[in-house]
């Protein structure tokens, strides 16, 4: 057999995805930076480092060398948001489909993932996949639903669908990758402060309140950018947002939850083999959200956090000393 798609990445999201589009026999070839990890995926069927619950099917096929995934004609970018626009310009794809599949904005630029993309990988097709998943039940065969937005309309639906669709993983159909970005990225930041609440002991009423004030910001940002309020409400959007702020098996969930229990950012960074978007997405997303006056103060709470400027109770009292006013969901 000949691989049809690759995988960049073999964090636990890429290492999941792998698995999944393996599940019917068919070849999937993974890319990992680490030469070490690729010898103990083609080896011994694992992935210890960043996914040890998964026993990996033996048509995952590991490698290290990015020139022989530039010819594969589908390729599943799971590399940190920040890393793409490098790993990609490596790589030197000249076309084909390219499915991003990390969720975030570049620090220093503000742009999000598809605006990287289309710039190294000019000739190439972009598509957006983004939804609610944990990486270790998709790895598990358990039923997943996303969104798959892609720029090139239904022509590259039907392409892409037939490649990445299994039994138990659904994707839904869209043409606005803004919003399917959007959401994604917005969510990360949100599940941090989900976990503040969590670690500070404030309970289940003021989780939900945060989700739902959450969401409000997601909009106000995302119609601001271009996005569709369908898509923000969606699986992309809302799903994947209620998703990631209820569980630590979110990693920006579980950073959160150790922000609020008295740790710093740094040393939780420090400490994991895995990357926490939300980190990084959290200031860009500040500054873009000042820079066209949207209003945003969950978000400019979770950036006070993870510089250490304020103790996490002192951050919870100011969100909640906001002056009154109507509910309206885009105000």
């Amino acid at each position: 057999m000949t691989a049809g798609v690759g995988v960049v990445g073999a964090g636990a999201w890429g290492t999941a995805l792998a698995q999944m589009l393996a599940s019917d026999g068919r070849e999937v070839l993974l890319w990992a930076r680490e030469a070490e990890l690729v010898e103990e995926i083609n080896a011994s069927r694992t992935n210890s480092l960043f996914l040890p619950s998964a026993r990996l099917a033996p048509s995952v096929r590991a490698t290290s060398d990015l020139a022989e995934m530039a010819s594969l004609p589908v390729l599943l970018m799971v590399t940190p948001a920040q890393f793409l626009a490098s790993v990609l310009g490596a790589m030197g794809r000249k076309s084909g489909d390219v499915v991003l599949c990390s969720k975030g904005i570049e620090a220093g630029t503000g742009r999000l993932m598809a605006d990287v993309a289309r710039d190294a990988a000019p000739g190439a097709q972009i598509a957006v996949l983004s939804g609610p998943t944990f990486a270790h039940e998709v790895a598990a065969g358990l039923p997943t639903a996303v969104t798959l937005a892609c720029e090139g309309g239904e022509a590259q639906w039907q392409r892409l669908s037939a490649a990445i669709a299994r039994p138990t993983f659904r994707p839904y159909y869209s043409d606005d990758v803004a919003g399917a970005e959007i959401g994604g990225a917005v969510k990360n930041v949100l599940a941090i402060a989900c976990g503040v609440v969590d670690g500070l002991g404030l309970g289940q009423n003021a989780r939900a309140a945060l989700i739902s004030r959450g969401f409000a910001e997601m909009q106000r940002f995302g119609l601001a950018l271009g996005a569709r309020a369908e898509t923000l409400s969606g699986l992309s959007g809302l799903g994947d947002l209620v998703l990631t702020c209820s569980s630590t098996s979110s990693r920006n969930f579980s950073l959160g939850k150790a922000l609020g229990e008295g740790a710093s950012a740094a040393d939780v960074l420090g400490a994991r083999n895995s990357v926490a978007e939300g980190a990084f997405t959290a200031p860009v997303l500040a500054e873009i959200a000042r820079n066209r006056d949207i209003s945003m103060p969950i978000v400019e709470a979770v950036v006070t956090l993870l510089e250490g400027a304020a103790p996490a109770r002192d951050v919870v009292a100011g969100l909640l000393s906001r002056p009154l006013k109507a509910e309206t969901v885009l105000v």
